[in-house]
């Protein structure tokens, strides 16, 4: 994600035999922004320029550009329950939602509890997945609706159940015979030999979870995970969402606010954490100005700095509590790719090895606009500092593409068009469309929500995509995809458990909904799939933007470039869950290593840069005139000028989280800022932070990342290789190549995290010096660096 946004990811949680993740990705992203070939598949007719569209494919721009007109987004019918979950008609359903799920997974409890023949061992995997899915159905579903629906009543209603569930779950994870159960079944080679690739990584994903919740352990060791981890709950909170700096308030001259248009000149003062104060930065042309305004942005409160260390001696405290050296190890060890925190360590060091060049020609240019600007000075005003670089950059900037890097593309981006864009593209890429569908009543949370099936040309019905694009009051502003339903194979004998009566047992009839068949029951009413005998419940997919909503007068939506790969971005994530229809919910769609799940959302951002992919829906709102891509090479120039700092920045970013949280905590505690300051001057190029500050107080991704954060840098890598092998780099009509596309799909995205990630890059980049996966294979990574992302302009 780069903007820096929240990524929604798993906090640790003790004992988390479920795997329940928040279904929200919003990953942080550097601010930088980013007709099929005569190849054909089989099956897939390729397409000119002056092709016809499927019919649903005007009406896919309609539903979001002139919803007025489109009369079958008018919910009508039966109300079949919000995502047609017939539990969900009312808030009062939730509360029976919640009781059903706890009633259904005590039965899976005991069936994995009383198991002892091989034959049910064999089955115990799959008991455990289903049990995950049971209670996954509610905590994700009900976190998303206590967020995002407008009715308080509903969110009232979902945040009782998800609470409900939740203590469900926490009872669930302090049952040793659990993890005793899994332990005797993957350790009897008769039991294991049966199990198929998904059951054996799901097993050894749910083991791996027992180890570093301390369930093995004495119980006044896991009594004090349980403490430590609710202390690291309330500190972080405190943290992420008490920030502050050590003064809130920056007083400025009247001279300095005469001469500002961003500041009212009324005004003596301004906020810190104000827009006109990171404006004032790029603006202010006094440097002592400047210089007083950056360090009160960059210290931060000694409340907020004794929060921060406290959160990491904590973290350090459970890591010891597990039987791991540092919290570091043990994040780490939750499937990561690195591995270890030497492996990231060594990576990020390569990086910055392989990124200096370009960081040092980046510098001179704003070294040489400073001495333009200051003529003849003593060498210590020649040298760069730190609240420099803001302003010259924008000086530089402005001296190369003057007002082109303003270029307002936006009339070329409407909402609608857009959202066809990458209906078109997944069309030729992966041969499945979205296909606008008429919704119940009751079925959204918002009347600007839009459902959109996702349809294989060879598959049929594969998802269901809810977007829910448009701003609105008390919403979020942070782009997210949630998982309201992950894909999973649904046994026979689930349906037996509606047609006994088993699955109800104990619960009031009166509240129970009525269905059709067995099969919709099995999947509360929500989307299935039938196919080769297998009957799926469909990833069901909410989308989540805050872009400005039609124009004054009726017209569309427009996006500007930066929301166009926003879209795209989290977009990504959905091909993801889209494509990872797996059997066995705990590996379908992004629920894979944290440091692989942005590799596709990252790779997405490459195609809105590309001519033939913007060919596909980039067009004037009003005359349909195509867009000149001269206009959007000038763009990815300006936002490319300063790349390799912003770079640089992120790299030490990632450093300083792994640093804190793989260092010793002694008695006295930990000085975060003494390790942020030695960082900055052992790594980095750019001029460091002056002593008296604290800009690590402000980095609120060490609550949310934790020992992690090198993710994002490692999946640019990642998808920028890719890009290059895969796509050619979008040369020669590559970007919208069906042969590309299902080299990607089959080589990465259909496994979700069933396969280990090292083996299916290497598979799909033809490298075997990265199957390994070891320190080496980090160090080629690193190797291949951020070069230019999205193409030569």
């Amino acid at each position: 994600m780069l903007r820096l946004t929240t990524l929604r990811v798993r906090a640790y949680s003790p004992s988390c035999l479920l795997r329940h993740q928040p279904g929200g990705l919003a990953a942080p992203r550097i601010n930088q922004r980013r007709w099929q070939s005569a190849v054909s598949f089989p099956g897939v007719a390729a397409k000119s320029r002056t092709e016809s569209w499927d019919p649903d494919d005007g009406r896919l721009r309609q539903i979001f550009d002139q919803p007025h007109l489109d009369t079958k987004q008018s919910p009508s019918g039966d109300n079949l329950g919000l995502f047609r979950n017939r539990y969900l008609k009312t808030p009062g359903g939730f509360a029976t939602f919640a009781q059903l799920t706890v009633t259904r997974s005590q039965q899976l409890v005991y069936k994995v509890l009383s198991a002892n023949t091989v034959e049910e061992y064999k089955h115990l995997v799959t008991y455990m997945d289903r049990l995950s899915d049971l209670l996954c159905r509610v905590l994700d579903l009900c976190d998303f609706v206590r967020a995002s629906h407008k009715d308080p009543k509903f969110q009232e209603a979902a945040e009782h159940a998800w609470y409900h569930v939740y203590q469900y779950m926490n009872e669930l994870n302090t049952e040793p015979g659990l993890s005793q159960q899994l332990s005797k079944a993957m350790a009897n080679p008769e039991v294991t030999k049966n199990w198929s690739e998904e059951e054996m990584t799901t097993a050894e994903v749910l083991q791996m979870d027992f180890v570093k919740s301390a369930i093995a352990l004495p119980q006044g060791v896991r009594d004090a995970v349980v403490e430590t981890s609710q202390s690291i709950s309330m500190v972080a909170n405190n943290f992420v969402n008490d920030m502050k700096p050590a003064e809130n308030w920056v007083e400025f001259p009247s001279s300095i606010r005469k001469q500002s248009s961003w500041a009212n000149a009324h005004n003596k003062r301004i906020h810190v954490f104000s827009h006109e104060a990171t404006e004032g930065l790029r603006s202010i042309k006094d440097d002592d100005v400047r210089k007083h305004l950056y360090y009160k942005m960059r210290t931060a409160s000694e409340y907020t700095l004794g929060q921060l260390e406290t959160m990491i001696a904590l973290r350090a405290r459970l890591a010891h509590l597990a039987g791991f050296d540092t919290y570091a190890h043990l994040a780490l060890r939750d499937r990561m790719m690195a591995k270890s925190p030497d492996n990231v360590l060594n990576f990020l060091e390569g990086m910055a090895q392989q990124n200096s060049t370009k960081v040092a020609r980046e510098l001179n240019s704003l070294l040489d606009e400073k001495h333009a600007l200051l003529g003849d000075g003593d060498e210590g005003s020649m040298q760069l500092m730190p609240w420099d670089k803001d302003y010259l950059q924008r000086r530089v900037s402005f001296n190369e593409f003057g007002h082109k890097k303003d270029l307002d593309l936006s009339n070329y981006f409407s909402i609608g068009s857009v959202i066809r864009g990458l209906s078109r593209l997944f069309t030729r890429l992966y041969g499945i469309r979205f296909v606008p569908e008429e919704t119940s009543p009751g079925e959204t949370w918002a009347p600007e929500v839009r459902r959109l099936n996702v349809v294989s040309d060879v598959e049929g019905h594969v998802a269901v995509l809810y977007c829910d694009l448009f701003h609105r009051r008390n919403k979020s502003p942070n782009p997210a995809h949630f998982t309201v339903r992950c894909s999973r194979a649904i046994l026979p004998q689930e349906m037996e458990e509606f047609a006994t009566g088993a699955a109800t047992q104990g619960l009031d009839a009166s509240g129970i909904p009525q269905f059709d068949t067995l099969e919709e029951a099995a999947n509360d009413g929500m989307a299935l799939s039938k196919r080769g005998g297998v009957l799926k419940q469909l990833p069901t997919i909410a989308l989540v933007c805050d872009f400005r909503p039609q124009l004054a007068g009726g017209g569309p939506a427009l996006l500007t470039f930066s929301e166009v790969e926003t879209l795209f971005h989290e977009m990504g994530h959905a091909i993801h869950s889209i494509l990872a229809r797996t059997n066995l919910q705990n590996v379908a769609g992004t629920r894979c290593p944290t440091d692989f799940a942005e590799l596709p959302s990252t790779l997405m951002e490459h195609f809105p840069w590309n001519e033939d992919v913007l060919g596909l829906f980039a067009e004037h709102h009003v005359t349909g005139e195509p867009i000149l891509y001269s206009k959007v090479k000038t763009q990815m120039k300006s936002v490319q000028q300063f790349a390799g700092m912003e770079t640089e920045r992120q790299i030490i970013l990632a450093m300083l989280d792994q640093k804190l949280y793989s260092a010793p905590v002694g008695e006295d505690g930990l000085d975060s800022t003494k390790l942020f300051h030695d960082l900055q001057r052992r790594v980095s190029r750019s001029p460091p932070d002056p002593p008296g500050t604290s800009g690590q107080g402000f980095f609120g991704h060490l609550y949310g990342y934790g020992a992690t954060y090198y993710s994002y840098l490692f999946d640019k890598v990642l998808a920028e290789r890719i890009w290059k092998v895969v796509f050619n780099g979008g040369e020669n009509g590559r970007a919208i190549d069906r042969e590309a596309g299902e080299k990607l799909k089959h080589g990465i995205l259909k496994w979700g995290g069933s396969r280990d990630p090292w083996h299916l890059l290497a598979d799909t980049l033809g490298d075997e010096a990265i199957r390994a996966g070891d320190e080496k294979a980090m160090l080629r990574v690193a190797s291949w660096g951020i070069g230019s992302s999205h193409c030569t302009p």
